[in-house]
């Protein structure tokens, strides 16, 4: 009797795969997983492949589920949840500047509160915590003269 065969990859999946691994800038992680399908491809068992990379087969069986209903990106990592958005340096420059603008009328001067209300509004980011613009503040060396 022959075990189930658990992922059937494509001549061109199985190409990218290879690919990836040997030439891409990968992360270790996703590299496993990367690794753990072609496993499964060539017809190893969640367990056999799940002691190859040094995981638990219900790792094996999710990524192989993951990679079947969302291919090579069902492999990324998911998001941290509360994690603060990814910014980009043409995005803080953005809240950088708007920080040694002029304050808003009725204000001495910006708070992280008005900084970070001011940058959704001006459509720079589409969210950011007050706390986050202090964190982008903090980097920025500033010069008073």
């Amino acid at each position: 009797m022959m075990a189930k065969q658990h992922i059937q990859l494509s001549e061109s999946e199985r190409k990218q795969l290879e690919d990836l691994l040997s030439h891409g800038n990968i992360a270790a992680r996703k590299s496993r997983r990367i690794l753990a399908i072609l496993e499964l491809d060539r017809g190893r068992t969640f367990k056999s492949v799940a002691q190859t990379v040094g995981v638990t087969k219900q790792a094996v069986s999710l990524w192989a589920r993951n990679y079947r209903e969302n291919g090579l990106t069902g492999l990324d990592d998911k998001p941290i949840p509360g994690r603060p958005p990814i910014i980009s340096g043409a995005e803080r420059a953005k809240i950088t500047a708007l920080a040694c603008s002029e304050a808003p009328e009725g204000h001495g001067q910006w708070s992280l509160r008005l900084l970070a209300e001011k940058a959704v509004e001006l459509e720079y980011v589409a969210h950011i915590s007050p706390m986050h613009v202090g964190r982008i503040l903090k980097k920025t060396p500033s010069n008073p003269t």
